[in-house]
This record gives structure tokens, sequence and C-alpha cells, in this order.
């Protein structure tokens, strides 16, 4: 294993967890607001538009585009364009103002775009830079450092808008994301050619998406983690996505208390994510991804319980040992059940199950938050998702040492 080669991938993460960052807590923020006006709730109803419409291009495209990429042998310059594609539409942002709903819509969903589709591929080097018994700590790492980006970012934006410097919140994103990722393409493996022009990967795309789709069900391994993954990560999503309403609303915090909450789920998060990166090596993936799963179901319970402040800041920390470490696990457990040589096409897959399982939870907190006007009963919505998905991960039977025995396809 090349160090050097993980500490350019592990940095990759540095500049594009900024954006994860930021778009939730400043750019929605600004859009609903600032932009479109949120007197009437028209603000969310178009960043629901947004966030939704991102997310079904990426559930949509993400399988075919991996599929392109492995079999073209263009993966490398697939994560560059669309690392361009999204560092362009940040720098972009600075030129909105009230009233550019659409355009508002159209570069913040273009933004989300390329950053989910970047992820397929940056997550598809892992099998190549690590070999199986690392994988778990190299993925861990990665996200470690994501994690660092992320409180970078979010302290270099709290300055700058202090000052009153909006427009350069963006272009401070552009560039961290930019710097980050220069050593990760000097660095990362360079592209194998495929045996197919970009063209002719492009047109046997969508017959060889539709085909993996197939393997994947006829593979137990592959078909049981992905649908445990997504009710998993729909419950993580869901808690992820309402923990500031939640805080706010039933518990009373203040704006200020919502950034430091955010903070500390940030630091917590670093911390799980290489408390557990050792035991997913050395005890397998699903050990740790099953670990976590009832870690969250905890969380979800102590939510629910907590009637204070201070409890809550403790359901804060705890939720973010648990969002390190399960999707660190979740990374580790596709690199090693993903066939050689198809790792960007499974990646999509595991991308299509993440994104289109972010859906499910939100609609039932929300119809239950509405239905009841009680979001403590909401919250719990979220257990059932967990528990199926431990259910389905406990099914996975693939080895814990190495890709598992997968259908192959075109190296």
């Amino acid at each position: 294993m090349d160090r050097r080669v993980v500490r350019a991938w592990c940095l990759y993460d540095f500049g594009n967890s900024a954006f994860a960052m930021l778009f939730p807590a400043i750019f929605s923020v600004l859009y609903t607001d600032s932009i479109v006006g949120n007197e009437h709730g028209e603000g969310d109803r178009w960043l629901g538009y947004m966030v939704s419409t991102a997310m079904v291009v990426v559930a949509l495209l993400a399988p075919f585009l991996g599929g392109v990429a492995d079999h073209a042998g263009v993966r490398k310059r697939m994560l560059g364009a669309f690392t361009l594609l999204g560092i362009l539409a940040v720098l972009s942002w600075s030129l909105l103002g009230p009233g550019d709903v659409v355009l508002g819509y159209a570069l913040g969903a273009l933004g989300l775009v390329a950053f989910e589709a970047g992820i397929v591929f940056y997550n598809a080097y892992l099998p190549r830079i690590a070999p199986p018994d690392y994988q778990g700590r190299v993925s861990a790492w990665g996200f470690a450092v994501g994690y660092v980006g992320s409180l970078v970012a979010l302290g270099v934006a709290a300055l700058l808008l202090a000052s009153k410097l909006l427009a350069l919140v963006w272009v401070a994103l552009a560039l961290q994301w930019f710097g980050a990722a220069l050593p990760a393409f000097l660095r990362l493996p360079p592209d194998v050619p495929g045996g197919l022009t970009l063209r002719q990967a492009a047109s046997r795309g969508v017959g060889g998406t539709w085909k993996a789709l197939l393997d994947v069900a006829r593979t137990p391994h592959l078909r049981w983690f992905l649908l445990g993954f997504f009710f998993y990560m729909d419950g993580v999503e869901t808690v992820v996505v309402f923990a500031g309403s939640y805080a706010k609303q039933t518990l009373g915090f203040s704006t200020a208390e919502l950034i430091g909450l955010f903070a500390l789920v940030q630091l917590t998060a670093l911390a799980g994510s290489l408390a557990l990166a050792r035991p997913t090596d050395t005890r397998g993936p699903r050990f740790t991804v099953r670990l976590t799963l009832l870690w969250w179901v905890l969380v979800v319970l102590a939510a629910y319980f907590s009637e204070t402040k201070l409890a809550f800041w403790i359901v804060g920390g705890m939720a973010g040992l648990g969002l390190g470490a399960v999707q660190a696990a979740s990374r580790a457990m596709m690199g090693r059940l993903a066939p050689r040589g198809r790792e960007a096409e499974m990646f999509g897959f595991m991308a299509l199950c993440g994104r289109t399982g972010s859906i499910l939870g939100p609609l039932m907190f929300g119809a239950i938050a509405a239905g009841t006007g009680n979001q403590r009963l909401a919250v719990l919505s979220v257990v059932p998702l967990y528990l199926l998905g431990l259910a389905l991960v406990t099914l996975v039977r693939a080895p814990e040492v190495g890709p598992a025995a997968a259908p192959s396809g075109p190296a």
C-alpha cells in the first residue's frame, strides 16, 4: 500500500466535505430566506424541489456513470469532471440575489449532483489503493479527514459571515475543494483503458446497468447489503435532516447553539470513525455496521427521552460517534463486496440505494409530526429502519477478507 496515494485520497475528502457542511448550513438557509423568502413556506418548498431533483438525477445516473467509467477506463477523468463542475457551481452561487428563485434552484441542484456523482468515483478507488485488511482503516481515515475539513469550512465561513462577506464564503469553499482535490489527481492510480471508447461505453451503459442490476439481484451478499444500506441510511439521513428542527422546535435551541451542536457532531464523528477503524478490519465491516446500527437505536431512544438541552447535547455527541463509524464501515464493506473491475458500477448502485433511501424516513417523520403535532413520536419512526437494515446486513455471508466472489465483468 502506497501511503502517499492513501494520503492524497483522504485529502480529497477534506475539500468535498466542506461542501457537505456548507450546503445545508449556509446555502439552504440563504436560498430559503433571502433568495426565495420563507414567510409562507415557499422557500422550504423550493428547497425541497431542489434536493429531490438532485437526488433523483443522482439515483438514476450513478450506476450508469459508474458502468461507463469501468468500461471505458475513465474513472479519474470522471472524478475530475464532476469535481470541476461542483466547484464552478459553488462559485456561481456568489452571483445569486433576492428573487433568483429558478436560477438558484438550478445552480443548487447542479452543485448537489456534481458533489454526489463525484463521490461515486472517489469511493471506487478504495479497493485499488488499500488491501482488504486495511480498507476499513483507510475508509475511516478518509471520513476523519473529511470531518476536519467540515470544521475548517464552518470556521472560515463563520468569520466571513461575521464580516458580511457572503460572496467570499463560496470562493473559500471552491478554493478548499480544489486545493484538497489536486493531490488526488496527481497521486491516484491513472486510468486503465477499458477497451471501449467513451461513446461505446455510454452506448453499452444502459444495457449494462440493467444487467448489473440483475447481477446484484442474483448475488445474495450484494443484494442483502444494498437493501440493508437502503433502509439504515434512510434512518441516518432522517436524523441528520431533522436534528436541527427537532432541537430548535422541541428543545428551544438558539441559532448559535445549533451551530455549536453541528460542530460537536463533526468532532465526535471524527472520533467515532477512527475508534472503529481497526475493528472494521480485524472483525470485518459487517461487525462494525451491526454494532453501529444498535448504537443508532440507542441514539434515537435517547433523543425521545431528552427533556433538556444538556441531554440533547449528549445525544448529539452520541449521534456523531455513530455517524462516522457507520459510513466508514459501509464504504469498506462495499469495497470488499464489489467485483474486481466493476467497483465504480457497484458504488454507483450504492449511491442509488443511499439517495433513494433518503425519501422514506423524512416522509414518515414529516407525516407523523404533522399528524400528531409531536416530534418525539416522529423521531421513533426511524427505529424500524435501523432494525430492518440490521436484519438484512446479518444475512450477508460474504467473506470478511477480500472481494466477494461476485459476478465478474470487464476489467
